[in-house]
């Protein structure tokens, strides 16, 4: 069977313009490798999707994976020709992961997320180089590179969000009896909070205020209308480094941090971001170290991290906060990355319950009341981020429940999950635009920096998948909350 496959067609439109793909089988396995390019680390994730007449399902799946030693790309400002040289030993495990005679067919891309789009606002000279170093490094590869570039915001949560739903099967579903059908269920709302930035995407019944942070997807035949928006700097490791100016500027000592723990910090480390321009000195010597210690004292804590969010002014009818629109949060929601990881920390390490709102505040309460060595007793030889639990529990507290909103009965909705990201739909190998080209009030559709506009997307832009199909299975199971077998603190 050579032509289309069983799946309807998958359309997506922004500013009034629809895009039709059909999914068509493949005639032998196919690969594609995906290079997740974060502001604290990358990491390189080989996909297969299978051929078989039983298994035509256009579904891709996880083949292997690689990290990236060292920091993410955008550490690489000064020295651009190292974050092409730090990607070789997982180009070279890609080379032995997929078939030779399939490397000349294999799609090779990288996305860079929030670490790159700091650089960029900050240095954008730096963060051409960084990218060009890393696309000479690519094309040395014998696979089909397709492209190294920054993804927005709005395309990290909304790609982030439409990857959840995919693999929960809410846009379509497999029948057992061979046929495609579209679940009656509703969507799943996403947040991702990773090290420089952070994504609230849901679906939503109104029209969005602003316009910017509205964008209609149409799936399946179906339409969406997503809310999604992202707030640079308020990732887990800029937020850490915002804190610590903070308490730099306020304190002698660090609230957040555990009594008994003390540090040397650079200060030309804290102040060399744009997130920490507001807490900046006018004249400071960036070459001195200064010594900070904890105090372990919660409520110093609470008040430092609610300094970063503002609600002073909002020009809409409703905000989340620093005067941005959000309408009210509705529907379940998996939240990812260092929300999984701080309340897995929580739950798992610290014994604590995070089921509620008031429990989740409580937990935080509990973990900045710790000092350093009992820290350290209750998980021994996990020194690197121990100190750092709880500035980012408190922050976690106040995101969820300040920032966006959740009351109890929403937060009761929220699962946690270790990873839910942006990554590719590979299998998509012909579209074509439709006859309505006309603009969404308010909103010109996505034009892709050097790709122009949304008609013309390459497919190989449209992003579906990242998540390992075993760890989609269990996000399927969203009402069971099984207890997890104590294990090492991820890394964040």
């Amino acid at each position: 069977s050579g032509g289309k496959s069983h799946l309807p067609p998958l359309g997506w439109q922004t500013g009034g313009t629809q895009l039709h793909v059909w999914l068509t089988p493949f005639p032998s396995p196919q690969y594609g490798i995906v290079l997740d390019a974060g502001s604290s680390h990358t990491s390189m994730f080989i996909y297969k999707w299978p051929a078989d007449k039983e298994n035509d399902t256009g579904i891709v799946g996880q083949h292997s994976s690689c990290d990236v030693p060292g920091g993410g790309i955008s550490s690489y400002a000064d020295n651009p020709s190292g974050a092409g040289q730090s990607l070789v030993g997982c180009l070279e495990q890609a080379l032995r992961d997929v078939p030779k005679e399939r490397h000349a067919g294999t799609p090779l891309y990288l996305g860079a997320t929030a670490g790159m789009r700091l650089l960029n606002l900050t240095n954008p000279e730096a963060s051409t180089s960084v990218l060009t170093a890393v696309t000479h490094t690519l094309t040395q590869y014998p696979f089909d590179f397709r492209g190294a570039r920054i993804l927005s915001g709005q395309e990290e949560g909304v790609f982030g969000w439409v990857t959840a739903n995919y693999l929960l099967e809410n846009f379509i579903k497999y029948g057992w009896v061979g046929r495609w059908f579209r679940p009656r269920k509703g969507t799943l709302g996403a947040m991702d909070l990773g090290g420089a930035s952070t994504q609230i995407t849901f679906e939503t019944t109104s029209p969005a205020e602003d316009r910017a942070s509205e964008v209609q997807l149409r799936l399946y035949g179906q339409h969406y209308r997503v809310y999604t928006h992202s707030f640079l700097c308020y990732g887990r490791d800029q937020v850490l480094q915002r804190l610590l100016a903070s308490a730099l500027q306020t304190h002698s000592f660090h609230p957040c941090w555990p009594r008994g723990f003390s540090t040397h910090v650079l200060l030309g480390d804290v102040y060399q971001s744009p997130c920490t321009v507001a807490q900046r000195p006018q004249t400071f010597n960036s070459s001195a170290w200064v010594s900070l210690s904890g105090s372990s004292d919660p409520h110093l804590c609470r008040d430092l991290v609610s300094g970063l969010f503002s609600f002073s002014s909002c020009p809409f009818s409703r905000c989340s906060f620093n005067g941005v629109f959000q309408p009210p949060v509705a529907g379940n929601f998996i939240a990812f990355s260092a929300f999984f990881y701080t309340v897995d920390f929580l739950r798992t390490f610290m014994g604590l319950p995070v089921a509620t709102l008031q429990q989740l505040e409580a937990a935080a309460v509990n973990v900045c009341n710790q000092t350093w060595a009992q820290l350290q007793a209750r998980v021994p030889g996990q020194q690197a981020h121990l100190a750092d639990y709880c500035a980012g529990a408190m922050f976690v507290q106040q995101l969820l429940s300040r920032g966006y909103g959740f009351d109890e009965r929403a937060f009761g909705g929220v699962i946690f999950q270790k990873k839910v990201g942006w990554g590719l739909m590979f299998n998509m190998p012909k579209s074509r635009p439709t006859d309505t080209e006309a603009a969404a009030p308010g909103h010109g559709g996505w034009a892709v920096p050097g790709i122009g506009s949304c008609a013309h997307l390459p497919l190989q832009l449209l992003r579906l998948l990242e998540l390992p199909r075993r760890e989609a299975d269990s996000l399927r199971a969203l009402s069971v909350r099984l207890p997890r077998k104590p294990s090492q603190p991820a890394k964040v």
